[in-house]
């Protein structure tokens, strides 16, 4: 795809971001959309939301981790997407809805970085070595594309559909817990809607940041201490809306909860 269209799309979601209207999906408009190109295009959505907000990129997020967001979206391999300052909300914080344009939660393990981790040849061990702490999170994913009608072309177009993240109570030396097969109750307005394990986001959390910091390092780039990973959701995703309620537990690491209004 020429650089003029690279452009155009990113703008086009930027503007989808900052307007709060949905676009139609990438891949209706150019059919021959290739991932790469997705990449390049949510390139020019980040810095162009940087140049009008200041914010600063302060971590990443891994989708599309677990089987039942890929049966949900149709799609079946994962992306990543960039975090910014302005995404992050306190844990019980309060979002307003209006400021998503279609949002829903997932419940997932963020990773807090000590030391960079720059791939290729990344394992599990390095990730455990570089990671200061885990925590429970929501990340509030929200697309830019009407009716969240995507493909993985879209999704990647569009920052890996992030909204914003909340993180959790407590922070856990990662290298006291399995992360693999440690529990998740999620609950929207006090009913338990989903529960989940580790093992959901690609067999393990750590086999997730793994894979970023092996994929990122193929195309030149680390993950930096001090930044946060969402390693991925470990159960489906929930549509939220004003007056909904969304707590988080995973065992072993505490809880997170936040509100929508």
């Amino acid at each position: 795809m020429d650089i003029n269209r690279i452009q155009h799309h990113g703008a086009a979601l930027y503007q989808a971001l900052a307007q709060r209207e949905p676009i139609a999906p990438l891949t209706t408009q150019d059919p021959d959309i290739t991932i790469d190109d997705a990449y390049r295009i949510q390139m020019v959505m980040i810095e162009r939301r940087i140049a009008a907000t200041g914010e600063r990129i302060v971590g990443k997020k891994i989708g599309v981790t677990s089987r039942a967001v890929m049966n949900m979206l149709g799609v079946y391999q994962p992306d990543f997407g960039h975090l910014l300052s302005g995404m992050i909300v306190n844990d019980g914080g309060s979002i307003d809805s209006k400021t998503l344009i279609q949002p829903k939660a997932e419940g997932e393990i963020a990773f807090l970085l000590k030391k960079d981790l720059i791939g290729p040849g990344i394992g599990n061990a390095d990730v455990l070595a570089a990671t200061e702490c885990v925590m429970p999170c929501f990340e509030i994913v929200d697309s830019r594309i009407q009716d969240w009608k995507i493909k993985i072309q879209d999704t990647v177009a569009d920052n890996a559909s992030c909204g914003v993240f909340v993180l959790g109570d407590r922070a856990v030396d990662p290298r006291r817990i399995d992360l693999t097969t440690c529990g998740m109750v999620l609950e929207k307005n006090g009913d338990i809607v989903a529960t989940g394990a580790g093992a959901a986001a690609l067999g393990s959390p750590v086999n997730a940041v793994a894979w970023l910091a092996n994929t990122l390092g193929r195309l030149g780039i680390g993950l930096k201490a001090g930044e946060v990973i969402l390693s991925g959701a470990l159960a489906a995703m929930f549509n939220a809306q004003a007056g909904d309620n969304f707590r988080v537990s995973i065992g072993g690491l505490g809880g997170c909860s936040v509100r929508f209004h």
